[in-house]
């Protein structure tokens, strides 16, 4: 919930909004930071939706948030001072709110890792058992160092993917919105000219005038089953048979098929070295990889090996016997596990899968442009045979 305050601070009057679950909450933090709350009311909004979206806290303030944490343990600051200074460098009203309810936890007595555990939306269970290890261990802000760097180096991965795929989406929306348009709007006034001649349409033409009829009449129809479809697809999805079949054909998908794969091990591998470098036995690392993976079938998949494990086989085998892994994973954590530096050959391993992705995005991107132009020109091109040569054959009767 969002308040509207008016403070005073060395002769001047402050006014502001901020986010927080209450009244008294916000006089606290205003007095804490040398305020004197003169009002405090709830902030009236006339787009409540659209200011929670943007006040909304993200993906890229956690990953921030952990880095600015990590620098100021590891130049020796505590945790309450690092808490107190993010309060007074934070504008983000969420985020600071954020910040605020994990500080009095950790004022009241409660360890890092509690509070944390009170937010799982922004902090995940990796997140939470990181720290809770280097709170065991002593080495909190070491922990938060590797944890800033994973979580800097998924978003520049995830920032690659979205970048290199975002501009076939965009021509492929684009192109069926027009081809719409056209087809429901533009069309049908042209080819209502023909009728008053009595001149032989071309199939193409028909066909343009069958599709075109269909559209006009039924346009709204077609909205609503296009939505309908969506919102039931969604909701398939979300089941777990439904996200199984899912994923299961997109791994079948050409091209795309590897890419997915390929994202998936880069994030599985990445996450299990750095618990297992900071101390996570390889059960527990499992037991977070499963819950972190968002693709029932790898997620079906580390159950099973996880299983394995439990019952006594090394991971290198217990992925081998999986057989959707790719051979050089199975012997990579095999020899890592009898070097006894597996964390680092998982390290070595994702980044030599997140070369693979980067160069499967640039040659699916490759694929995609030429593809997406010549299927625009075979649209293109069947329009204007439908329209120009009812044209032609109309002067060509004339004459």
């Amino acid at each position: 919930m969002h308040y509207w305050y008016k403070a005073l601070k060395k002769d001047k009057i402050k006014t502001g909004t901020i986010e927080s679950t209450s009244k008294d909450e916000v006089v606290y933090f205003l007095k804490r930071n040398g305020y004197m709350p003169i009002e405090v009311k709830k902030a009236e909004t006339l787009f409540p939706q659209v200011q929670a979206f943007f006040n909304k806290v993200g993906f890229t303030d956690i990953v921030d948030f952990t880095r600015q944490l990590a620098i100021m343990l590891n130049a020796g600051l505590t945790l309450i001072d690092c808490f107190n200074i993010l309060e007074k460098q934070v504008s983000k009203p969420g985020l600071l709110a954020l910040i605020q309810n994990i500080n009095k936890d950790i004022m009241s007595g409660n360890t890092f890792s509690s509070a944390l555990q009170k937010y799982p939306a922004y902090f995940p269970n990796l997140y939470v058992s990181l720290v809770k290890s280097g709170e065991a261990s002593g080495k909190l802000s070491e922990i938060l160092l590797k944890l800033a760097e994973n979580l800097e180096k998924q978003r520049e991965f995830q920032s690659k993917i979205k970048s290199a795929l975002a501009y076939p989406i965009i021509v492929i929306i684009g192109m069926f919105g027009v081809m719409f348009v056209m087809v429901t709007f533009v069309i049908p006034k042209l080819l209502n000219l023909y009728k008053d001649f009595n001149v032989e349409l071309p199939v193409t033409t028909k066909i343009l005038i069958v599709i075109s009829n269909f559209s006009s009449t039924f346009w709204p129809l077609i909205l609503v089953g296009i939505f309908v479809t969506v919102t039931a697809f969604k909701k398939y999805t979300a089941t777990k048979a439904g996200r199984l079949l899912f994923d299961t054909m997109a791994l079948r998908l050409p091209a795309f098929g590897s890419l997915i794969q390929i994202s998936s091990l880069v994030d599985a591998t990445r996450t299990l070295a750095i618990l297992i470098g900071s101390g996570v036995s390889i059960l527990d690392g499992l037991n977070i990889i499963i819950e972190t993976t968002g693709n029932m079938v790898f997620r079906n998949s580390f159950q099973n090996i996880y299983k394995q494990v439990e019952k006594g086989y090394s991971l290198g085998t217990a992925l081998g016997n999986e057989g959707i892994y790719p051979p050089i994973l199975v012997q990579m954590t095999t020899v890592g596990e009898q070097t006894g530096k597996l964390d680092d050959t998982l390290l070595r391993i994702s980044h030599y899968f997140e070369m693979e992705s980067e160069m499967a995005v640039k040659t699916l991107t490759t694929l995609i442009e030429p593809l997406i132009l010549v299927i625009l020109g075979l649209g293109v091109g069947f329009l204007v045979i439908s329209v120009i040569t009812p044209i032609y054959n109309l002067t060509s009767s004339f004459k």
